[in-house]
Parts: structure tokens; sequence; C-alpha cells
């Protein structure tokens, strides 16, 4: 598939913001007004869509709400980009309402993570290139507390359009945010803890393919549904996974990586990838990644596909942004990670 890629963002452009899934707009909108700030301070206008600062329980009750806005936007002829607020845990039931026409016909920046992983993937299916990155409240509001390198990636994949591009590898990261409900934390970040960057568990030389994933909990959502790709989908891909803030246990996420065995999904991928591992001890680390291997190689056999750890995605500070459908490459010696081709027009 040749996936369709939007146009990137210039100074001046207006930018939707909606709430697919959960409502922490309107639960903590100082937090939420940090992240406009930043998005203002990039230089984009800001167009809020009636589920942006909807009450809590009214969105979690009006599916077709948060759908409508999904469309809406995607119509809207000013609107150049789509963020998402935040993430949660119910926008599968969003997507039997999405237009699919009005969608696949007007190709835009997509962006969120978590749970917002469930639009990432549907608009994917459909063709579209879409972004798996920082949302309004975690990420944006924060940007001014994270390493300046932060703002420089976001604006080098929003504003730009490139044939290549070599991510950063950050140096800190902090996990989860301070107490929401004192106002002086809107912006603010947890003690940074420093990292090694991504670590090669199996492979060398250059491994490429085409990005695809998101929240391994939210994919799993997905299974047995019509939303969820079939086998096809997952040839050549780079398969990428984050975990939650939850923190799933060492054995759920077993028996996910199990369930992937099972369908063949190993045999299709070019890599696996995973995030940084938010809330885990250095000890439950190494079990999560021996866990990897002995699902992968040990039941599975799949003794020379490339499997990266440890990479800056996922619920940590700060998340390097990643376009589904657009083709990228590991070098396995080096640890550089690059996008090989342009991921907007």
């Amino acid at each position: 598939m040749n996936f369709i890629k939007p146009s990137r963002l210039n100074v001046g452009d207006t930018i939707a913001i909606i709430s697919p899934s959960w409502g922490g707009p309107s639960l903590f909108p100082h937090v939420y007004e940090s992240g406009i700030k930043v998005l203002e301070e990039l230089g984009l206008k800001i167009k809020e869509f009636p589920t942006a600062r909807m009450d809590d329980s009214k969105l979690k009750e009006n599916p077709r709400l948060r759908a409508d806005d999904i469309n809406n936007a995607f119509l809207d002829k000013e609107i150049k980009a789509i963020f998402c607020s935040i993430g949660g845990d119910d926008s599968l039931r969003v997507l039997p309402y999405l237009n699919i026409e009005a969608i696949k016909l007007n190709p835009k920046i997509v962006m969120g993570y978590s749970d917002n992983t469930t639009l990432l993937t549907f608009c994917n299916q459909l063709g579209l290139v879409t972004f798996h990155g920082p949302t309004v409240m975690s990420g944006f509001a924060q940007a001014n507390n994270l390493p300046i390198e932060f703002k420089t990636h976001i604006q080098d994949i929003l504003f730009t359009s490139k044939d290549s591009y070599g991510y950063p590898i950050y140096k800190e990261y902090s996990e989860g945010y301070l107490d929401w409900d004192n106002v002086e934390n809107s912006e603010k970040i947890n003690t940074p803890l420093h990292t090694s960057g991504p670590k090669v568990i199996q492979g060398s030389g250059i491994v490429s393919g085409k990005l695809f994933g998101g929240c391994i909990e939210v994919i799993d959502f997905l299974k047995g549904t019509e939303f969820y790709p079939n086998i096809s989908f997952f040839n050549e891909k780079i398969f990428f996974l984050e975990t939650s803030e939850e923190k799933p246990s060492v054995e759920t996420v077993r028996r996910i990586l199990r369930n992937y065995g099972v369908q063949g999904v190993f045999g299709e991928i070019k890599a696996l990838m995973f995030g940084r591992l938010r809330d885990y001890s250095e000890t439950e680390k190494e079990e999560f990644y021996k866990t990897i291997k002995e699902v992968v190689i040990g039941e599975f056999d799949y003794k020379d596909l490339p499997i990266v750890v440890n990479m800056d995605f996922g619920h940590t500070d700060p998340q390097i942004i990643l376009p589904l459908g657009v083709k990228a490459s590991f070098d396995l010696d080096k640890n550089i990670f690059s996008l090989n081709e342009n991921w907007t027009h």
C-alpha cells in the first residue's frame, strides 16, 4: 500500500483539538491550557471542537459526539491537523461512527498516542499516514520543561518535509506527572531519569520497513473487531509497541505476544520494537525483555527477527513522533533510527 501523506504545517495554520477518548480537559483545564499555550508558541492557531473541553461524564456517554468531531475536523477545510487532547480507555466505541469517505478524501496530520491508537490505526488502514506522538495534556503541556531537542523534534516532524530524517536519542526521560489537582504542577515533569537509549536484543545490520503500531493494550482491544488489521497488513512492517501507565504485567504481555505468534504476525513483520517502559523497576524491565525473547525466539523460533527495546516513544517524556505508514530503518549495529522517505509534503 502506498500511504497518502498529509501536508506539513506552516506557522499560522489552524489545528483542531478533539477529545476522542477521556474528558481530561474538563477535569484538569489548567494542564490542557498549558498544552494549548505551547501549541500557540509554535505559531499555530487553535480551533477547539465541541468535545475538546466537554464534561467527562457527557463525553463518556456519547461516542457518536466524539466521532462527529473527528468527521467534522476532517471535512473542515480550515483545519490542517487534528491533535488529541489526551488518551483514555474507550475510543474503540467511536470507530463505528467514523465517516470513511470524509477521512480518505481529506488527509491531514492526525496525532495522539495511548488510547488514540484506535484512531491512528483506523486511519492508517484506510491508507493515510498518521502520527503516534504527544497529546495536548501529556507531552505538549510539559514541553517547556523538557529538553530543547524535544521542541526541535516536533518542529522537524510537523513543519518540514524531507527525504530522510535521523531521530534524536534523549539522554534523560521522566515517568508520569506530578499531581494534576495542584494547578502549580500543570507544566511540570517528574524527576528526570537517565536512559542508555535503545537496546538491541536480537539482530544485526540494517532493517527497514514501514512503521505500524501503538499502545500494546489498545491494539489488543481491537482484536476480534472489524477494526483490527488482517494478517497481510503486517507484511514488511516495523511493528512498534508501547505500554500504558497501567503497567501491564509480564504475563499479560507474554500472552499478547503469544497471540501475535499464533496469528503469524512475527513471520510478516521486519522488526519488533518496544518503547521505554513506564514505572517498571530495572529487574522488571529485564524480566520483560526476557519474556519477549522467550516468546518470539523460544516459542515461535524467530531467531532472525530484529528486536529493539527501550526506544524513545510511548508513555514517558520526551517521546519521538512515529508516522505510521512511512518507511523507516534501524541500524542495529550503530543504534541509529531513521525515516527513509518524506512523511509530509
